[in-house]
C-alpha cells in the first residue's frame, strides 16, 4: 500500500505547527477571531502561490473542491470570499513575518548541517541576481508605475547558491532598470554573481572588477572588443573558443585595459553557440560556463514547480498533483516569497532584508523593513 503525500501537504511540513501557534499567540493575531484560524489563512494565501491563482473567487473555489483534504491539512471547511478578505484586511501583518524567520532559520541550519553547496571546488560565494515583475492592479496601486493601463513592481532578488536561499532583496516600481538597482549593491570581496544581459553595464563591470567582485554573464551579439590573448580550448570538450578581450569604451589613458573572459560554448541541445562574459581570468572555460548553467538550473525547477500546479488531472490533489505521487521536495529547495503592498503608501526603492521581512498577499509589510547599503 503507497503512502499518499502531496506536494501540499509537503510543503506544510515545512512550517512547525507549535511554533506557528506560538507566533499566533505572540502577535495577538486571533484576538477577535470567530471561527476562521490564523492557520487557515496561511494555508489558502500559501495555496494562492502555489496554485497561481489571481483573485479570491480562485482561492476559495479551489479549495471548497477538496474540502475532504482540507481536514487533513487542519482546516474544516474552505473560507468564504469575504472571510478570507476580512482576515486579509485585519490580521497582523508581523505574524507572518515571524513564520517567515522561522523558516529561513530552519533552512539555513539545514544547509550548514549540510556542509554548504558542493558542486564547484572553489570556495567563493557564488550568488544569482535577477529582477522579476509582480503584477498589480493599477487602480488599486496607483503608485506603481509600469505601463498606461498595468501598474507592477519589480522584485530584485539577491539568491545565495548555498541552498538556494535568499539573502536580500530591493523592492521597485515596475519600470525600474534592472542596473540601476545593481549599481546601489555593494558585495563583499571573491563574490561571483551569475546575472543576465539585463545587468551588461561595462562600468559596472570596471567597478566590480576593481572591487574584486566576479561575474559571469551571457554576452551581447554587437559588442564591440579588442582579443588580446586567444586561450587553448580543452580537448573534448563543447568549448568552442576562449578568450581575453578588452572593451575600447573602458580604455583610459595612462591606465591598463580591464581585461575580461570571452568564452564561447557550443549548446548541442539547442544546436547553438552561447558566449559567456566574465572577469574570471583564472577559471576554467567550462568552469565559467558550468556556473551560469547553475543559475539556469534556479529558474527550470522554479518553472517545473509552477508548471506542475497547472496539470491537474482527475485523480489531482488539493495542489494540483497526482496524489499517487509520493515524490519528496526537499526543504531547501522550495522558497516560497510572498510580496506585499499597500495602496496607502507610497513604497520607494528600499532594500528589504528578508531575514527581516514577510506578508500575506494584499497587506502591507513596509513598516519594519530594513533600509540596505547603498541606499
Amino acid at each position: 500500500m503507497y503512502k499518499v503525500c502531496s506536494i501540499f501537504s509537503q510543503v506544510l511540513k515545512l512550517f512547525s505547527r507549535g511554533d506557528f501557534e506560538t507566533a499566533v499567540k505572540a502577535h495577538k493575531a486571533e484576538r477577535h477571531a470567530r471561527g476562521f484560524t490564523s492557520w487557515g489563512q496561511f494555508m489558502a494565501m500559501l495555496f494562492c502561490q502555489l496554485g497561481r491563482a489571481h483573485s479570491l473567487r480562485e482561492i476559495c473555489g479551489g479549495l471548497a473542491c477538496c474540502e475532504g483534504q482540507l481536514k487533513h491539512l487542519g482546516v474544516p471547511v474552505a473560507p468564504k470570499k469575504s472571510t478570507l478578505a476580512y482576515a486579509n484586511e485585519n490580521r497582523p501583518w508581523k505574524l507572518y513575518q515571524t513564520v517567515f524567520e522561522q523558516t529561513l532559520f530552519k533552512c539555513q541550519e539545514l544547509v550548514a548541517s549540510q556542509g554548504g553547496r558542493k558542486k564547484f571546488r572553489f570556495k567563493n560565494k557564488l550568488m544569482s541576481l535577477d529582477g522579476s515583475i509582480i503584477d498589480l492592479s493599477v487602480s488599486m496601486f496607483d503608485w506603481a508605475k509600469f505601463r498606461r493601463t498595468k501598474g507592477a513592481i519589480k522584485l530584485h532578488l539577491l539568491l545565495d547558491h548555498d541552498g538556494y536561499l535568499p539573502s536580500f532583496a530591493v523592492v521597485t516600481e515596475g519600470k525600474t532598470s534592472e542596473i540601476k538597482v545593481a549599481r546601489t549593491l555593494r558585495f563583499a570581496p571573491g563574490t561571483i554573481l551569475a546575472i543576465d544581459r539585463g545587468y551588461v553595464d561595462y562600468e559596472w563591470f570596471r567597478e566590480l572588477t576593481q572591487e574584486e567582485v566576479y561575474f559571469v554573464t551571457r554576452m551581447k551579439e554587437k559588442a564591440v572588443y579588442e582579443v588580446k590573448e586567444e586561450l587553448q580550448v580543452p580537448q573534448n570538450s563543447n568549448v568552442v573558443r576562449d578568450q581575453i578581450i578588452c572593451f575600447p569604451r573602458l580604455a583610459r589613458e595612462g591606465e591598463a585595459p580591464v581585461l575580461f573572459r570571452r568564452v564561447e560554448i557550443w549548446d548541442n541541445e539547442k544546436q547553438e553557440a552561447i558566449v559567456f562574459l566574465s572577469n574570471l581570468l583564472d577559471f576554467g572555460a567550462t568552469t565559467i560556463a558550468a556556473i551560469y548553467k547553475d543559475r539556469w538550473q534556479v529558474n527550470t525547477e522554479d518553472q517545473n514547480v509552477c508548471g506542475d500546479q497547472r496539470q491537474c488531472g482527475e485523480d489531482a490533489g488539493v495542489d494540483g498533483a497526482d496524489r499517487d505521487a509520493g515524490a519528496e521536495v526537499p526543504a531547501i529547495e522550495i522558497d516560497v516569497l510572498v510580496v506585499v503592498v499597500d495602496a496607502r503608501r507610497t513604497v520607494a526603492a528600499t532594500t528589504v532584508f528578508l531575514s527581516r521581512s514577510v506578508g500575506m498577499a494584499g497587506r502591507s509589510i513596509s513598516g519594519s523593513a530594513g533600509i540596505g547599503r547603498g541606499t
